[in-house]
């Protein structure tokens, strides 16, 4: 009887042990499937920290720059996602448009470099530019719909260009923004464009291009103007030897420009002239001028149009970090902000062009874009920008 007992009491705890073994054989089997979205072997596992019922949120930092309305974005968007998903929090941190992103990016590639994992930037919002930077220097993790499922609603050929490694949640281009009370036939081409500012001095500003988009796609225009479809994708320095001819337009320019060569800081500073009469066109970002039309804050006689050849435009991106360890939490809000309800969102909020294909919008959205969408070109040229800022204060800006 004692020794039937003691079998009983052993295949009892076997019974018991086996079960336990294969619970956690599925949670196992779980976590590595989510975490087979595209981390490579020197990745840290994101399958820790996957949310779990029991667990504290995970809690990821989400660095981001621009002008106030991207904060004001994601002030809506991150409390949707938190209130749809409570086992996870995004720290946001804002970085003003003007206030310099570079250090950003920095941190993250020096905390690469020096063995230290994300540097505590899990999630980063910004331009191509630090797209193909980080992608050379391998900081991005590569994405896919096994991790991101609503990425199968953006147009893969969007997805080819950053080569998975960056989410294109939104796009907007640089426009002209002009008062058709006071110009009946706006400028349609950049020649006739520089042709206008000089036959209206002081009717015209662009803002210092170090300090936002607009009046960097209004410089890079005239500096790549004449020059081959390659150049505006080529970093390469020897492309510098060839923006001569654009500088001296530009320093031609100075006495043209509003108050004889003053330049204004940020896109916003130049929206405020054209609000206010002080000027009568602009370079500016579509979303820009369709949100402050419709708040009021410009008059409604403002319009917009794209020249030829076209101010640059495109997508602006969400990069994962490569070594962040909370790459599952932060997947699942990509996952969100690619979702329908969050697109409506940014497109009412940014009027900005959708990250997902336009067709899947409402018709209304699909109107919303026309003439504004098309004719805008992407300019990749990597550091080359910088580059650009610093010769534009020496040949310009001090001129």
């Amino acid at each position: 009887m004692v020794r039937l007992k003691k079998s009983l009491t052993a295949l009892s705890a076997l019974t018991l042990t086996v079960a336990a073994l294969s619970a956690c054989g599925s949670n196992n089997d779980a976590n590595a499937n989510a975490a087979a979205s595209g981390s490579s072997s020197d990745s840290p596992s994101s399958s820790s920290s996957a949310p779990s019922s029991s667990a504290e949120p995970v809690q990821f930092s989400f660095y981001f720059t621009g002008s106030q309305n991207v904060k004001d974005l994601w002030d809506t968007l991150i409390p949707m996602f938190e209130k749809q998903n409570d086992k996870v929090k995004v720290k946001e941190v804002y970085i003003p448009s003007g206030a310099g992103a570079e250090p950003t990016y920095d941190r993250i590639l020096a905390a690469k470099k020096a063995g230290k994992g994300s540097g505590d930037i899990d999630l980063y919002e910004d331009g191509i530019n630090v797209v193909a930077q980080g992608t050379k220097d391998d900081v991005w993790a590569a994405l896919d719909t096994s991790g991101i499922p609503n990425l199968a609603n953006i147009d893969p050929k969007t997805m080819t260009d950053v080569s998975n490694m960056a989410v294109p949640y939104r796009s907007s281009a640089v426009v002209l923004a002009y008062d058709s009370a006071k110009v009946s036939a706006p400028p349609k081409t950049l020649d006739e464009l520089l042709d206008w500012i000089k036959q209206n001095p002081g009717q015209f500003a662009y803002n210092d291009p170090s300090t936002g988009g607009s009046g960097s796609s209004f410089v890079t225009t005239v500096l790549y103007d004449g020059l081959s479809e390659d150049d505006i994708h080529n970093s390469d320095p020897a492309v510098m030897a060839k923006w001569d001819a654009g500088f001296n337009k530009l320093k031609e320019l100075n006495k043209f420009v509003y108050g004889k060569g003053i330049y204004p800081k940020k896109n916003q500073g130049t929206l405020d002239l054209l609000a206010n009469g002080e000027v009568e066109i602009i370079p500016a970002w579509s979303d820009m001028v369709l949100q402050q039309l419709g708040e009021k804050l410009l008059p409604d006689t403002v319009k917009m149009q794209q020249i030829t050849p076209g101010f640059n435009g495109g997508p602006t991106y969400l990069m994962v970090n490569k070594l962040s360890d909370k790459q599952d939490a932060v997947k699942q809000f990509l996952d969100f902000v690619l979702s329908p309800e969050a697109q409506e969102v940014i497109v009412t909020k940014m009027n900005g062009f959708p990250g997902i294909e336009l067709s899947n919008m409402s018709q209304a959205m699909q109107d919303k874009f026309k003439g504004v969408s098309e004719g805008f070109r992407t300019f990749n040229i990597g550091d080359l920008g910088t580059e650009i800022n610093k010769r534009w204060q020496s040949d310009v800006a001090a001129q």
